[in-house]
């Protein structure tokens, strides 16, 4: 990527993905957003329909829990870009050394945004999302992904340790019910599903309006997929806790604080 970023001429440059699907005008969306004041325009990692629960899954959780996180950053103007679609302005990049200076991230869109913010530029998301166009499309796989993000985001931004299990509708609903029946001696289970069915109603709302219509798949499909993430995601977090390693493509990779990333080479590092 660094030599057709050095070959580049032009004010403003697009890193995409390769599994990206662009629309006609997917550019020209992105193009508009990019106001006076704005350094970088991201779009909101979302997936293209397909079939089978793993698809299903995956479409859940980019709809509901990640579009939820991802809306709610960018309106108070918090550092989110994946980096899955970004148009930036390249002098920017430049004035901070160019991407050879990000080459030792593995989160590398996180730390190019914060460069940009720093130099008093603004983020803003673009009105179409970064549709996700993979074929390979597995439970196992994206529950990998889940937990190497989950370690990426504990090395850059340390503090989600404690916020981001708050921010879980099981574990919100658990501390809900007691705290309810402490004080008013409310029964806690009712108030448990109460507080379930109205996060799960509103998650789906916000599918659809990610969407932007309907989806690929039944509102039976979706409750099963839903109540699947909703559990599984306490796993999935003791597990980015419990293994800090990555594996990413080839490679192993332990994280430092602060997000640098420090290949492995000795298999008996990978076990320490």
């Amino acid at each position: 990527m660094i030599p057709a970023y050095e070959m580049a001429k032009y004010d403003l440059i697009l890193i995409s993905d390769c599994g990206i699907r662009m629309k006609e005008d997917t550019l020209s969306d992105m193009v508009a957003h990019m106001e006076d004041d704005v350094g970088l325009v991201h779009q909101m990692p979302f997936v293209c329909d397909r079939e089978g629960f793993a698809a299903t899954l995956e479409k859940i959780y980019f709809g509901t829990v990640h579009a939820r996180v991802y809306l709610s950053a960018d309106l108070m103007r918090i550092n989110c870009p994946t980096g899955m679609s970004s148009l930036m302005r390249k002098k920017v990049i430049d004035e901070a050394g160019g991407l050879v200076v990000f080459g030792c991230y593995l989160a590398e869109d996180f730390f190019m945004a914060k460069a940009i913010t720093d130099r008093g530029w603004r983020l803003t998301i673009a009105s179409q999302p970064a549709w996700q166009n993979s074929g390979h499309c597995k439970v196992l796989a994206f529950q990998a992904r889940m937990t190497r993000w989950a370690k990426l985001r504990f090395a850059m931004v340390p503090h989600t340790l404690i916020l981001e299990p708050l921010s879980e509708c099981m574990f919100l609903g658990l501390l809900a019910s007691y705290a309810t029946n402490w004080l008013f001696e409310w029964s806690p289970l009712a108030l448990f599903l109460t507080h379930i069915l109205c996060w799960l109603i509103l998650d789906w709302i916000l599918l659809r309006t990610v969407q932007n219509g309907s989806v690929p798949f039944s509102k039976v499909d979706f409750i099963i997929g839903w109540l699947f993430r909703e559990v599984y995601a306490p796993y999935l977090f003791l597990s980015a806790l419990w293994e800090p390693t990555i594996r990413w493509r080839t490679g192993i990779y332990r994280l430092r604080w602060g997000g640098v990333a420090e290949e492995i080479t000795d298999c008996k590092d990978v076990k320490s």
